[in-house]
C-alpha cells in the first residue's frame, strides 16, 4: 500500500511516516512539504490514500484536492485547524472523504485512515441483482459503474456507496441514521450535516441542471430515491 502525506510541518511528516509504517509494515509512505510536490508525487506514484493538510505554501490543500479529483477517486483525508468549520465543509464539498482536526493524536488519525480505506471497499456485487436504470441514470452493480445518458459518472467510493444504498431502496424513505450507519458505520460518529454535504455532492453529479431530480428530501427524516414518472412502472 502507498500512502501520500502532504504537510509543511516536518514533525507531522516524520511522526506519520513512522506511525503508518508501524501499522502497515509493507506500506510505502511518500511525504511532501508543499502542494506542488504533493501533486508531483501523486502523479508519479498513484497512492492508495492521501493525507492532505489544508494550509500549505505554493498550493494549498483545496487546490491540490481539486487537481486530484480531476483524475482520481482515491480516498483523501484532510487535516484542518481546530475551529475552522468552513474549511471542513469546503473540503468535503470539493471531494474529500474525511477530515481530522489539528492537533490530533496519531492513533486517532490511524483510525480515520483505516475507516476511509474500509469505506473505499465498495459493496460486494450480488449476482441476483439486475442493473438499475432510472431515466438516463444507470447503475451496474457488478462493475460499480454509474452512467448518465450513457456517459460515465465519476464517483468517489463514499458517493457510490451512498447512491448504492439509495437505489437499492428506491421509492422508500431512507432515514438519516440508516444511511449514516450503512455508509460510514454506526461507530463512526458522522452527523446529518455530514450526510447533507455528500448528498449535495451526489446530486451535483447525477442531477444535471434541467434534468430529473432523483433524490428527494424528507425534511428532518431522510432521503428517498425516486424514478422519473415515465420510468416509475419499471
Amino acid at each position: 500500500m502507498k500512502i501520500l502525506v502532504v504537510d509543511d510541518d516536518p514533525q507531522i511528516l516524520d511522526a506519520l511516516t513512522v506511525g503508518f509504517q508501524l501499522q502497515w509494515q509493507d506500506a510505502t509512505v511518500l511525504s511532501a512539504r508543499d502542494g506542488e510536490e504533493g501533486l508531483r508525487l501523486f502523479s508519479a506514484h498513484d497512492p492508495d490514500v492521501v493525507v492532505l493538510d489544508v494550509a500549505m505554501p505554493k498550493r494549498n490543500g483545496f487546490e491540490v484536492l481539486k487537481e486530484i479529483r480531476k483524475v482520481s477517486d482515491v480516498p483523501v483525508l484532510m487535516l484542518t485547524a481546530r475551529g475552522e468549520e468552513m474549511d471542513q465543509v469546503r473540503g468535503l464539498e470539493l471531494g474529500a472523504d474525511d477530515y481530522v482536526v489539528k492537533p490530533f493524536s496519531h492513533l486517532a488519525l490511524l483510525a480515520r485512515v483505516k475507516a476511509v480505506l474500509r469505506r473505499a471497499e465498495l459493496p460486494s456485487p450480488s449476482k441476483a441483482l439486475p442493473d438499475f436504470v432510472a431515466g438516463d441514470l444507470a447503475v451496474n452493480f457488478a462493475t460499480h459503474q454509474v452512467t448518465l445518458r450513457g456517459a460515465p459518472v465519476k464517483l468517489t467510493p463514499v458517493e457510490y456507496k451512498l447512491l448504492y444504498h439509495l437505489v437499492r431502496n428506491a421509492g422508500r424513505l431512507m432515514p438519516h441514521q440508516a444511511l449514516l450507519d450503512r455508509v460510514w458505520g454506526d461507530d463512526y460518529g458522522a452527523t446529518t450535516d455530514y450526510l447533507k454535504v455528500f448528498i449535495s455532492r451526489l446530486r451535483a453529479k447525477i442531477e444535471p441542471e434541467g434534468g430529473p431530480h432523483y433524490i428527494e428530501t424528507e425534511r428532518g427524516l431522510g432521503y428517498r430515491f425516486v424514478k422519473p414518472r415515465d420510468d416509475a412502472r419499471g
